[in-house]
């Protein structure tokens, strides 16, 4: 087959990009890259009580909510063009496993419950971890070792694979794994299959990287570590290579969708995750990133929607088939406006 001449060798002399882009309607028309509602998940944090709406002062425009007001927010996304949301928990009762997490009636399997009711075209997905239920705040069982407290990995799959299990009784029709134990995706892949729920999907958080993006997040969802920090399971921010590694793991352990986080620090990772695996896609546009762009465009120094649609395109383009953003309803609402 001969070679096909390239603008880039010098052989169209007369090529001119900005001949396309004249017009928004010629940029419109060869636009590589393209954001759609169906892609985006808003994250929504739910509490116990009734008509319970909290702000989260680190987090302008994100509440803690009741299950009806979780009801309401995600029905008024759902209208808007939002297709589906994440669930976290906020318990009021922590203990030392993390009892909260996969109780028939805990407050994320309630509220899985009341929206596949009372929303049944939504897609609802939940994080299945520890943290927000352990009385440490740590995403798994804790153990002494040489004088110190260390995650007891193995024993903690137990728990995460029953959470899962009890998400997929109530209607989750995603589980989201987000703790980052060894072997994790495996035990939850067993435990669903064992419990008849063989066709819910798993979304992993494969590369969880430890991240300083998080702050807000645990503001939010009132998980924030009491003692140490996470790095003894979450990722060195540094290194990519292993995120390969770990997203090739969670694949074979049965992962269906894997997730990079954060998602613009890690824009390398999210697009050799995508071009190396070839497997749906997720990236999380974290607190931090989200609270970044409302401290600055309450000052005027950013146009709020002009950096959000950006970012969210620039997951986009890196490979992101699905994005979990808290401006996720203001993304749609935005998107249909043109």
């Amino acid at each position: 087959m001969p070679r096909m001449p390239s603008p880039l060798t010098g052989e169209f002399p007369s090529y001119r990009p900005r001949r396309l882009r004249g017009s928004a309607a010629l940029r419109r028309m060869v636009r590589e890259t393209r954001l759609h509602a169906d892609q985006l998940v808003l994250p929504l944090f739910v509490r116990p009580g009734r008509k319970v709406r909290n702000a989260v002062p680190s987090m302008p425009g994100v509440f803690q909510l009741s299950i009806d007001e979780a009801v309401r927010e995600a029905a008024a996304a759902h209208k808007t063009g939002v297709p589906a949301v994440i669930l976290f928990g906020i318990s009021p009762k922590k203990d030392e496993r993390a009892s909260g997490a996969y109780a028939k009636n805990g407050i994320v399997q309630k509220a899985v419950r009341k929206l596949k009711r009372e929303l049944p075209g939504l897609l609802v997905m939940t994080d299945v971890c520890l943290c927000e239920y352990m009385s440490h705040g740590h995403c798994g069982l804790m153990k002494k070792k040489g004088g110190q407290v260390v995650i007891d990995n193995d024993p903690s799959l137990k728990l995460l694979a029953r959470t899962a299990v009890s998400h997929a009784e109530a209607g989750a029709d995603v589980v989201a794994p987000s703790d980052m134990m060894d072997g994790r995706v495996a035990a939850i892949r067993a435990a669903l299959n064992l419990g008849g729920f063989d066709g819910t999907p798993i979304m992993s958080y494969a590369a969880k990287f430890a991240s300083a993006y998080y702050g807000p997040f645990r503001d939010a969802a009132e998980s924030a570590p009491q003692f140490g920090d996470r790095r003894s399971y979450q990722m060195d921010v540094a290194n990519a290579e292993e995120a390969l590694r770990e997203v090739a793991l969670d694949l074979r352990e049965g992962a269906d969708i894997v997730m990079v986080k954060p998602a613009l620090a890690c824009l390398d990772v999210l697009y050799r995750v995508k071009t190396g695996f070839g497997c749906p896609t997720a990236a999380y546009a974290v607190s931090g990133e989200y609270s970044m762009v409302q401290a600055a465009a309450k000052r005027g120094w950013v146009d709020e929607r002009a950096v959000t649609m950006e970012s969210l395109l620039a997951m986009r383009r890196a490979g992101a088939d699905i994005i979990v953003s808290y401006a996720a309803a203001k993304a749609v609402r935005w998107l249909k406006e043109g």
